[in-house]
């Protein structure tokens, strides 16, 4: 079947459309997803689990934050198909809506005080919603503006996924900062629920921004070519395994945005330090606001010098600075804290998270590429999230910051192997990213390289 020479140009205005979406809809969705990290820190342990003693109740939170984490693979079989067979535009709506009304119900559910043990029943199977609903929603988004993309700025709009990834996290913690500052009966009986119950807007928000975007030139050119796969798990896991298990290696970089939100929040403020929980969200909330600008500046870096170099800048970089962040907190710092937070955080993880969605997107042929992106990167989340488990596991009752540290370390491993490993694509054209002889270099002689 013929192959047009050039790729269809995008329509004027989308790719920008694309990345607005992408950030605006991610905003919304990791808003929803990461008000329960905050929860599952300093709440949940007192309202779901207070039958328990305090420090197996911290255990059980934490653990059902990693739930999502786990249902997250699940969901990504689901949705890829879906959005390998159908388009990315579809499942950016589902997403969307889905996290939003999942969100809105946590806020409603009742207390263990009030119908015992299936209160952290009913919030394990919302949190599970959640996770099917992220599966697809950094993946659609991803593939929607990579394939929308003029190709010479890829990582550039690539990076508004991210970057709203970043802006909803922030915006999650503002939210609950004053929340987090009501007296502690207040806190427990209805404050914890606001932040949730906010989420109600999201579906609606979503759902109209998402439903006006069109789908991209390439998807569309082998639906109307008759290129799209019937079973695009069957071509991937068949011609592409070996990028999928890159994927998953490099997904592994999200440990550090688990230990760094979740653990290392739970620990400033345990007993061992005794930090104050708004200070420490306020960490955070710095962290993210230096982010959203730190990720476009690495996106531009990547389409100069390539996704390797940039990538494995934030992987490295991560591992070594988590160790000092680590001890910052041990010390009681505030100021020694705030500059390690928001230079890990803020500044070297924002490198490898700029440039992922382009990295791992285009290691895959359009006919393949969501499922590609959503398999291997919730395969790598969900280990991700559980590391916020393994973590209490391994500091113990006497919270043994280092052996924390280390952990996060060794989780970044597998990310450096996956960047040295894989090929550059910042100069393959679009139309042709997923081909084994697809090599750097090429994008300067395609004639829409300039587009």
């Amino acid at each position: 079947m013929s192959v047009p020479a050039q790729p269809p140009r995008a329509p004027e205005g989308q790719p920008r459309k694309a990345a607005i979406a992408a950030w605006s809809g991610s905003a919304l969705e990791y808003y929803d997803f990461f008000i329960y990290g905050s929860a599952a820190a300093l709440v949940f342990p007192k309202v779901f689990f207070d039958e328990s003693d305090p420090a197996d109740a911290t255990l059980l939170s934490l653990a059902t934050f990693g739930v999502a984490y786990a249902a997250r693979p699940v969901g990504a079989f689901f949705l890829g198909h879906i959005g390998d067979r159908l388009g990315r535009r579809k499942i950016m709506v589902f997403t969307v809506v889905l996290m939003g009304l999942s969100t809105f119900l946590i806020g409603c559910l009742p207390t263990r005080e009030q119908i015992g043990g299936f209160a952290p029943l009913l919030l394990v199977l919302c949190r599970i919603l959640q996770g099917i609903s992220a599966a697809g929603e950094q993946s659609s988004a991803g593939s929607m503006t990579l394939e929308h993309a003029p190709e010479d700025r890829r990582a550039y709009f690539t990076s508004f996924t991210l970057n709203g990834t970043q802006a909803g996290q922030l915006l999650a913690t503002v939210v609950f900062l004053p929340i987090a500052a009501l007296p502690e009966d207040q806190l427990l009986s209805w404050g914890w629920r606001i932040p949730f119950w906010l989420s109600l807007g999201v579906a609606v928000v979503g759902y109209v921004i998402r439903r006006s975007l069109d789908e991209t030139p390439e998807f569309a050119r082998k639906a109307e070519s008759g290129e799209v796969a019937k079973l695009p798990l069957a071509v991937l896991l068949r011609d592409h395994w070996v990028d999928v298990l890159r994927v998953i290696g490099g997904a592994l970089v999200a440990s550090v945005s688990t230990i760094f939100t979740v653990w290392a929040l739970s620990y400033a403020t345990s007993d061992t330090v005794g930090m104050d929980r708004s200070a420490m969200l306020w960490v955070g909330a710095l962290a993210n606001l230096v982010a959203l600008a730190a990720i476009p500046l690495w996106a531009r870096l990547a389409d100069r010098i390539g996704r390797r170099p940039v990538f494995l800048t934030g992987a490295v970089g991560s591992a070594l600075l988590m160790f000092g962040y680590l001890w910052a907190i041990s010390t009681g710092s505030y100021a020694l804290t705030f500059v390690l937070g928001i230079l890990a955080f803020g500044v070297v993880y924002s490198a490898a998270n700029a440039v992922w969605p382009a990295f791992y997107g285009e290691m895959f042929p359009t006919r393949v590429r969501l499922s590609g992106l959503a398999i291997g990167t919730q395969i790598g989340f969900a280990i991700s999230g559980f590391a916020v488990t393994f973590a209490a596991q391994i500091a113990g009752p006497g919270n043994d910051w280092f052996a924390v540290a280390l952990f996060t370390a060794a989780l970044c491993v597998p990310p450096v192997i996956a960047g040295l490993t894989a090929r550059e694509t910042a100069k393959v054209p679009t139309a042709r990213l997923g081909e084994r002889d697809a090599g750097h270099g090429v994008l300067k002689d395609a004639p829409e390289a300039a587009v």
